[in-house]
């Protein structure tokens, strides 16, 4: 049984069908990657799938149990979390306690002390700016705290959207590395938004290609690289 499941999934936006009747899944440890142009539908289906927009038909299913009709928070308990595009991170708040949103559900302190310290750990800088506002930082230092706030929550499966938009090179790379991390040693699921379709496809085991909500293609991210549409589509080659 797949960790999450995808079945017919449509999300609409007023009259604009946004999401047209995709089916994907994610295994248990997999990194699945979703890449397209803007408006593809990618980001519409991580906030369907993290219940912050309502689906207009289909399901999702987590580990069997439909999951399509509940609230994000609920969704949290059960393992989800989301590092949004754009980061928003409060600005005016600390990087630590911007972590510490992160971690509401969690009930034990001795979870969120371990949680903090695995961010720390993936991520030194994060460690060295916890006490600097999250404004003050620069952009791919903020994704980090982005990604460590959602990490805080505990999540089985993680959802990663654009993370190395607006980056410099160097930080997209120890993202990528982070991401990598997760994966091998902690046995994390991830699906993966991404543009940058060279990198998501380098780090992803399945992939998905979407245009105009719907999927156009789909296979191992290895395979995905070297087919001739994608690489004409999305690669530049």
């Amino acid at each position: 049984m797949p960790m999450l499941e995808v079945r017919k999934l449509s999300v609409r936006y007023g009259p604009l069908e946004a999401v047209r009747g995709i089916d994907f899944a994610v295994g248990e440890g997999q990194i699945v990657a979703l890449i397209g142009s803007n408006g593809a539908g990618k980001s519409t289906t991580l906030k369907a799938l993290m219940g912050l927009v309502p689906i207009a038909g289909g399901q999702v299913l987590m580990q069997g149990e439909d999951i399509g009709a509940e609230a994000a928070a609920m969704r949290v308990t059960r393992g989800l979390a989301l590092s949004p595009e754009g980061r928003r991170l409060f600005g005016r708040m600390t990087v630590l306690d911007n972590l510490l949103v992160g971690a509401y559900a969690v009930q034990r302190r001795a979870d969120i002390a371990q949680s903090l310290k695995e961010v720390y750990d993936l991520f030194p800088r994060v460690l060295e700016r916890r006490n600097q506002l999250a404004g003050s930082l620069s952009g791919g230092e903020q994704q980090m705290v982005a990604i460590g706030r959602a990490l805080m929550a505990r999540p089985r499966l993680l959802l990663l959207d654009e993370p190395s938009l607006g980056i410099a090179p160097k930080i997209v790379a120890e993202i990528a590395a982070a991401i990598n991390r997760l994966n091998r040693d902690v046995g994390m699921s991830i699906i993966l938004v991404e543009q940058n379709a060279r990198l998501a496809l380098k780090l992803a085991h399945h992939a998905y290609a979407l245009e105009h909500g719907e999927i156009v293609r789909t296979g191992r991210g290895d395979e995905l690289l070297a087919d001739p549409f994608v690489r004409k589509a999305y690669l530049g080659v």
